[in-house]
């Protein structure tokens, strides 16, 4: 069973009266790769600031193994920091970078213990035989890995990264994803990860937390934030969504634009208002006369793999991706199991995302005649 290392409590944070956490909750298991989701002022690198010492919290209690260390400063913490901009000594090479920390220790370490644990960490982020050479001649991941080093040599339990991959190319940025979850499992202590970026934290994180205006939206494991978002900030936050509104009839049955389609979903009020979300990858194009809906193809991206085509409903946009090219202008009907709907509460949020009308060109929409018509004929559940 997982053991709590830290936990927030009730943690508020103002800056000039405004409020940039507010009322937080959290806890970090020791050993978990913790990630901070959020767009930028969300308040996730406060909360980072917070957890390392460099900032007291206007309200609330933060607690380190059962003792509240909100008075503690970031020297007495066994807490240390990975920035964005790494903050190396360009006038140190490499291994004096890495036991810059050491040798302020006190008691003194000695110069034997020095090189056995700095040799062990530019081991473990694999940059044995750097040693001499300068950080200014190092690429951004090899600079990247000597921040690291010079951070897990003080033997922290816990190191928190401030969004650490900002600076390097797309390419770079995966492998260093890859190399940051190795690390956190060979030293095995908590890593808490701040990012906007959420590739990023589904691909590293065992925990991510989404935050957005200073308080948390949802925690869970990626599979369960990526396929269970609690609201359409959540959803349209992580991955591509389409997001619309809809009714739930009955247990397992919902109804958007005007027709009733099959779902997985239960628990819900009869005739209760609720966001539906389908994922880009769930929808399925199939000839019009076989579709559960009707569309018209108003944009074609080429990404590889696949294409994302734009796809006109009754004036609402949808972003599908598929094997399938479909020129635009084309009228295609779409399929999509019980399984390809998840249904949300109504919240806040509610009809501010999941709509595509940036990404394709202005055309006469459908008329509202044409969509009467056929939610009229396609009013049942289809089998």
């Amino acid at each position: 069973m997982a053991k709590e290392l830290i936990r927030l409590s009730h943690v508020s944070m103002a800056f000039d009266g405004e409020v940039v956490l507010d009322d937080m909750n959290i806890y970090f298991n020791d050993k978990e790769f913790l990630t901070l989701l959020g767009p930028s002022g969300c308040g996730k690198t406060t909360t980072l600031r917070i957890v390392g010492g460099f900032l007291t919290p206007t309200s609330g209690d933060v607690f380190f193994d059962g003792v509240r260390i909100n008075d503690v400063p970031p020297s007495k913490r066994q807490v240390n920091t990975v920035f964005q901009r790494y903050a190396l000594f360009p006038h140190l090479n490499v291994y004096e970078n890495v036991a810059f920390g050491l040798r302020l220790q006190r008691p003194k370490i000695s110069e034997k213990e020095t090189a056995a644990r700095v040799g062990e960490m530019l081991e473990t982020v694999s940059l044995r035989g750097f040693e001499h050479r300068t950080v200014t001649s190092l690429s951004g991941g090899q600079q990247q890995r000597v921040a690291i080093a010079r951070a897990l040599v003080m033997r922290p339990k816990v190191l928190l990264l401030d969004e650490p991959l900002g600076a390097l190319d797309m390419r770079l940025r995966k492998d260093m994803q890859q190399e940051l979850k190795r690390i956190q499992q060979q030293m095995e202590i908590t890593f808490i990860y701040v990012t906007h970026d959420q590739e990023e934290a589904l691909a590293m994180s065992d925990t991510v937390v989404v935050m957005n205006a200073g308080k948390i939206q949802q925690i869970g494991s990626p599979e369960d934030i990526y396929n269970e978002p609690k609201n359409a900030f959540v959803a349209d936050f992580i991955g591509e969504s389409n997001i619309v509104d809809g009714i739930m009839r009955a247990d397992e049955v919902v109804e958007i634009f005007g027709r009733k389609f099959r779902c997985v979903d239960k628990g819900f009020a009869p005739d209760e208002e609720v966001d539906v979300v389908i994922r880009p990858e769930d929808v399925d194009i199939v000839p019009p006369e076989k579709g559960l809906l009707i569309g018209t193809v108003t944009s074609v991206t080429f990404k590889g793999m696949h294409y994302d085509i734009i796809v006109d409903f009754y004036g609402f946009k949808w972003l599908i991706e598929t094997t399938d090219f479909c020129p635009v202008g084309e009228r295609i009907g779409i399929d999509i199991v019980p399984e390809g709907f998840h249904i949300m509460k109504k919240s806040i949020y509610s009809g501010m995302f999941g709509d595509y009308s940036s990404y394709s060109e202005e055309y006469d929409e459908i008329s509202d005649a044409e969509y009467v018509e056929e939610a009229a004929n396609d009013g049942e559940v289809p089998e």
